[in-house]
């Protein structure tokens, strides 16, 4: 008899929404399988209760703040019990855009150019995207957040200031970047391989939340990427790379601009979506994995000190 598994979502993100999705659609492929699986939404006093359902593994469910950078992990750590995806560290790591561009950096994978502004900045931003030498567009987002949440696309100084005001008192710390135009290419890593490239041409501006999770929005997938054969195998190389120096374990999510011959690295995703119009599952599918086999495989793949 397999032991219990709780799947752990909701929360308290602006991803308590997705979460939700990614978690119950796990929650039924687990059930297909035969397993004892119970939901626990991981807000409110939520420790306690999952002490007393004493799981034999927690699926990690969760997505943005608390759930995927690091914090949930600690407390699994803590209570020594078998979890899905990265640990405390890496978690972390993926989790702060700016802290995992330096170790891309450092691993000679190519990011965008960049820089970081502090909540309560009292010097002339624009000044200091001069001095960096980012030229319009650029984008502007939050240093730890996921799903796209609090991204724009800033075509001028005047778009700037109007985006930038928006999310300034919203968020502690906010990434500016240049724009790099070109295809969007996505690749799933999972364990040690990377499992195949997928390309996205959004209806909208880029691949934002709208794009992300709503059908709606209408995004073309295109799976495996239009990439020439060499170029489709250096970008899985890429993606695996990142997923390891990140020290990431279980599935994860590397996403990309492909713009004149280079492969741009934006960032790793620890937890992606697991949601019915989620690139991860559709990836696995391309290669064979059946959705309920993938959830599975990250249940066989838990481990507590990860």
């Amino acid at each position: 008899m397999k032991g219990l598994v709780v799947i752990l979502l909701g929360g308290i993100s602006g991803e308590r929404k997705i979460s939700f999705l990614t978690g119950r659609a796990c929650y039924r492929a687990l059930k297909k399988k035969g397993y004892k699986v119970k939901i626990l939404d991981a807000r409110g006093n939520f420790v306690s209760k999952l002490k007393q359902l004493n799981p034999k593994i927690v699926f990690n469910a969760l997505h943005g703040k608390y759930g995927e950078d690091g914090f949930v992990q600690s407390i699994l750590e803590f209570l020594k019990i078998p979890y899905t995806h990265s640990g405390v560290v890496s978690s972390s790591l993926a989790m702060d855009k700016m802290l995992s561009r330096v170790i891309f950096k450092k691993n000679k994978l190519k990011v965008p150019k960049y820089f970081l502004i502090e909540k309560n900045y009292k010097g002339n931003v624009e000044k200091k995207i001069k001095s960096k030498k980012i030229k319009f567009p650029i984008v502007i987002k939050p240093n730890n957040e996921g799903s796209s949440l609090g991204v724009y696309i800033c075509k001028n100084k005047k778009n700037f200031k109007k985006n930038y005001n928006k999310i300034k008192n919203e968020y502690n710390r906010i990434l500016v970047e240049e724009y790099i135009p070109g295809k969007e290419i996505q690749v799933a890593v999972m364990g040690d391989k990377p499992l195949g490239a997928i390309e996205l041409i959004p209806k909208r501006e880029f691949y934002d939340y709208e794009a992300k999770y709503s059908s709606g929005a209408k995004t073309k997938h295109v799976m495996p990427a239009k990439l020439k054969k060499n170029k489709y195998k250096e970008v899985l190389r890429i993606a695996r790379k990142a997923h390891k120096v990140l020290g990431c374990k279980g599935v994860t999510r590397s996403d990309f601009r492909f713009f004149k011959g280079n492969f741009y690295l934006l960032e790793t995703n620890t937890q992606p979506g697991m949601t019915k119009l989620s690139l991860v599952p559709e990836i696995a599918k391309y290669c064979g994995i059946k959705f309920d086999n993938l959830v599975e495989w990250m249940i066989k793949d838990a481990t507590c000190k990860r």
